[in-house]
């Protein structure tokens, strides 16, 4: 079939801007392509559109009605429905409202810029949902969360979030409003969170402004399995959470975090790995609560505060069933493996805390710890903790690290031109890492780490890197 191309309401009389609709998104052959130039002439195509239809407004300022631009019992089976903006960033969406969506799936959103009031929301009732390569600062309103993902299947790539002043959150993982289970509501599945690029939250408080909050404390031992990767944070400030994990079962790789008050913080929830991320620059570094995480291959260095903390607990486990008290309070860090990061030259690098639940059976191996200040190891009660093939270095001192858990001496790193330290030819690092309770089977980098393993983040070679600390070029609507 001829692919059909129809204009409705007034001709196109310019050029496309930069990036052409056409790089957009990409659709069937036989898919119709309809250009409309008004909210009303939107609403009418969204309302007829058929399976692999792409629907184009031409760039401009639009008021969005109340009601917003309605998206409801639409199904883009096999080839999504899209919807598309002429360029990216050329329509602005303005009012309340933008998308407002329901009993929908298969559905791409892309290239707008969002400059609503209240949230974007995907309810539960919609499943494989997509926006990508927008722009979006909503109205600067307290409390008001940007996007709130409630829905399986959604992708969420290539987007730039930025300057908010306010509390609330960027990016809201949750799940249906109705729990399936009353002793344990349940989480979105699949979603998937890749190149996006979060920008400049300054909201002074203690909490409320994540970037990324994945769940909530009801829902903590819900599996979600969502990937959180490749994504940058640039001075996300609102909150000491800047990835803030609530639920179990997650991915969180290949990140970088670079001058954020935020960290990674596996607050709630069980079983969730962190591996090749860079926290580069700010103050707060990777704290954890809860049970059987993977911790490996991350870079930390120039942070201000604590570069890993291994949280004690107000309980010893959250369990299903437990009171609106007990799922808020901390869950002591149990069976936690920690191996192959390399902490360099942070304020403070390995620390613990004082609840009433201790940590237990966390396993620390093949670490770098290099700092000049404080202690390398600053951990409070404990139980069960092995140390084995830990690397230390620099004027600080060992602290509460037992004797055997580790050796002393220069690890020989350089800082690359990407900020990243690695190891030179003759580092002691190299083949010396001990065998972990987990394959390792790359590096920080992306190379293998073959059969004779290096203690840190970096495996050493000659090659260049496959992954390195992400840029601005990297991530957003113009990335690739």
């Amino acid at each position: 079939m001829q692919r059909r191309t129809f204009l409705t309401g007034t001709l196109l009389g310019a050029a496309l801007a930069t990036v052409p609709i056409t790089a957009l998104t990409t659709t069937s052959a036989s898919a119709a392509t309809v250009t409309v130039s008004s909210i009303a002439d939107l609403q009418r195509e969204i309302d007829r559109a058929a399976p692999g239809d792409r629907i184009v407004l031409t760039n401009g300022t639009y008021n969005v009605p109340a009601a917003g631009i309605r998206i409801s019992g639409k199904h883009g089976v096999g080839t999504h429905i899209t919807i598309v903006s002429q360029s990216r960033g050329g329509v602005v969406l303005q009012g309340d409202k933008s998308f407002v969506l329901s009993n929908s799936s298969g559905i791409t959103i892309s290239g707008f810029a969002f400059r609503q009031r209240d949230e974007l929301v995907i309810p539960a009732n919609c499943s494989d949902i997509r926006l990508t390569r927008n722009d979006f600062k909503f109205a600067d309103l307290t409390g008001v969360h940007w996007v709130v993902v409630k829905a399986n299947g959604v992708k969420i790539d290539r987007n730039y979030f930025h300057d908010r002043s306010t509390s609330g959150v960027f990016l809201v993982a949750d799940g249906p409003d109705a729990p399936v289970d009353p002793d344990r509501e349940t989480m979105v599945k699949g979603l998937t969170i890749l190149r996006n690029h979060f920008a400049r939250h300054t909201y002074p408080g203690d909490n409320g402004g994540e970037s990324i909050r994945l769940g909530a404390s009801h829902r903590a031992l819900d599996n979600a399995g969502a990937v959180v990767e490749y994504n940058l944070f640039e001075q996300c400030d609102g909150d000491p959470e800047a990835i803030s994990v609530k639920s179990s079962n997650n991915f969180i790789r290949y990140n970088t975090l670079r001058n954020c008050a935020g960290g990674i913080v596996l607050r709630h929830g069980n079983g969730t790995l962190v591996h090749g991320n860079h926290l580069v620059g700010g103050v707060a570094g990777i704290r954890i609560y809860g049970n059987d995480h993977k911790v490996f291959n991350n870079h930390l260095t120039g942070l201000s505060d604590r570069a890993l903390v291994i949280g004690s607990g107000s309980v010893r486990d959250h369990l299903p069933g437990d009171l609106p008290a007990q799922q808020k309070g901390n869950d002591a860090c149990d069976r936690v493996l920690i191996t192959h990061n390399s902490l360099v030259h942070n304020a403070r690098t390995i620390v613990g805390e004082n609840r009433a639940h201790e940590p237990r059976d966390v396993v620390l191996s093949n670490n770098i710890l290099v700092a000049d200040s404080d202690s390398l190891v600053a951990l409070g009660q404990n139980t069960g903790f092995t140390w084995q093939g830990n690397l230390l270095w620099g004027t600080a001192t060992n602290g509460t690290i037992p004797s055997g858990g580790f050796v002393r001496t220069n690890p020989r790193l350089q800082e690359g031109t990407d900020g990243v330290f690695r190891l030179l030819s003759n580092s002691p690092a190299i083949g010396a890492a001990v065998p972990t309770t987990h394959a390792v089977n790359d590096d920080l980098d992306g190379h293998p780490r073959g059969s004779s393993r290096d203690i840190g983040s970096d495996q050493y070679t000659t090659a260049a890197p496959l992954r390195s600390p992400l840029t601005v070029a990297d991530v957003g609507p113009n990335a690739a």
